[in-house]
């Protein structure tokens, strides 16, 4: 199942809690302290942890969406 991770910085509040979570795909701006992406796609060994960092995010600004290999749409 492919996996598409994005972030809104407007409501990022710099917790980090995703950066603990998936250091592989999140990162904080050393501005700001607000969430950056490493990576949009992450592989399928890490879409759990991002899920959790999905969960784990106090102001809902992280969404992964999945798309089953090869479906269209």
């Amino acid at each position: 199942m492919s996996a598409r991770v994005t972030v809104d910085r407007d409501l990022c509040c710099g917790s980090g809690n995703c950066v603990v979570t998936a250091p592989e795909v999140f990162d904080q701006d050393d501005t700001e302290g607000l969430v950056t992406l490493r990576i949009t796609q992450p592989p399928a060994d890490l879409q759990e942890s991002v899920e959790l960092a999905v969960q784990l995010c106090p102001v809902g600004a992280i969404d992964m969406t999945r798309q089953p290999v090869g479906e269209k749409g």
